[in-house]
């Protein structure tokens, strides 16, 4: 005698939510689920899109065995579903049909090399929870058993996936949070750039690996109780000034970011770049870390263009504008400027007035801020 259909949902149902009390049960739900909904194996996984990493959670029947090459540890950067993901709604499912033209899909390595060993031709996919950047998933392979994604399967993923997606949220099973932040930390250790995510007193939340090699030499900048702090006295307080503008966003020290000087002449020149995480999908971020601002700090380099070389060609500048434009990154009186270019004072405000109708600037610091966004620090170890 056949069960009915709602007889086997409802016991389902109760499996599913057993796993908020005890999560080693998951794997026993998952294979439940999966031979409701019509499959040979399934997963509970994350996703960043930005950097083309995640992790599985809980697994059924798709580990992989070992002569096939970890998703996440390969295919996952190259795996042309992964960016048509991200599109679908919570809670919508998803076919590989509906991300890319099968025919193309199985010309595919994901396909060729890590698919079709284990036996799987397709995947219903459902996306539980995302943020700007990731996304939580419950998926479904199929077998050449069980044939390609069809109507009758989807029909019954919609039936389980509220209740699947409920008890992965109460068990705070699908940890998209620290997903990202591992991608986020892949992302800035691979900078040549010190970065330091740093909160609203200066302490030092995250330092990439650059940045870590910094503190560890102590001759740019050391760590005092947890705060990052310039090693020159002259570029301590600066620094330490700056930072508690980031507080207010964007509106204090603009989207762009500040620049502070670490170190002078006659010694080599370094910089700290200031930007904000308390705007916009920079908000993301700083959440996750309880930061308020990221410090990227790089050496400037004469083997790279300038700023005033880039912004010079960027804005059309004549050479004299261009001198100008020099001068106030370092010289604040436009009559001190005038001293050193050897022009009049006259001059100088006339050639700051085209350089504010070029940039579309309106104040000398809104210039400094402009070029310390030309000279960028985020330059990727080879």
């Amino acid at each position: 005698m056949t069960i009915p259909e709602a007889e086997v949902l409802l016991d389902l149902i109760g499996t599913v939510y057993d796993t908020t009390l005890d999560q080693a049960s998951w794997p026993a739900a998952l294979k439940k689920v999966t031979e409701f909904v019509g499959g040979s194996a399934s997963s509970l996984y994350a996703k960043s899109v930005s950097c083309k990493t995640g992790k599985a959670t809980y697994h059924w029947n798709s580990k992989p065995n070992p002569t096939v090459i970890d998703y996440f540890g390969k295919y996952i950067k190259i795996d042309p579903v992964t960016a048509c993901q991200f599109r679908f709604d919570v809670g919508q499912p998803y076919s590989v049909e509906d991300c890319i033209p099968y025919s193309e899909f199985v010309e595919t390595p994901v396909y060729q090399e890590w698919a079709r060993p284990q036996g799987w031709i397709d995947h219903l996919a459902v996306t539980l929870d995302k943020s700007t950047t990731g996304f939580s998933v419950f998926g479904i392979f199929r077998s050449e058993e069980n044939g390609l994604v069809d109507d009758e399967m989807r029909r019954r993923m919609q039936l389980i996936i509220p209740h699947v997606r409920r008890a992965a949220a109460i068990g705070n099973v699908l940890d998209l949070g620290a997903t990202e932040s591992a991608a986020l930390a892949d992302t800035l250790n691979g900078l040549a750039a010190g970065v330091f995510l740093v909160d609203k007193n200066g302490r030092i939340v995250f330092v990439n690996a650059s940045g870590q090699a910094m503190l560890d030499e102590a001759t740019i900048l050391c760590r005092v109780n947890d705060t990052l702090v310039a090693a020159d006295p002259r570029a301590r307080a600066i620094l330490s000034s700056a930072v508690p503008y980031a507080r207010d966003g964007d509106a204090s020290v603009g989207g762009k970011g500040i620049a502070v000087p670490l170190s002078f002449p006659p010694d080599d020149i370094w910089l700290a770049h200031i930007l904000p995480l308390t705007s916009g999908a920079r908000l993301d971020i700083g959440l996750s870390h309880s930061a308020v601002a990221a410090v990227f700090v790089h050496q400037s380099s004469a083997g790279t263009p300038s700023a005033i070389e880039m912004m010079a060609k960027s804005y059309k500048l004549t050479p004299r504008e261009a001198r100008v434009l020099a001068a106030v990154s370092e010289i604040a009186s436009v009559s001190t400027m005038a001293e050193v270019l050897g022009i009049s004072q006259a001059t100088v405000k006339t050639h700051l007035q085209r350089l504010f109708a070029k940039t579309g600037t309106n104040r000398q610091t809104e210039l400094v801020k402009l070029m310390a966004a030309y000279s960028s620090p985020l330059r990727r170890i080879p």
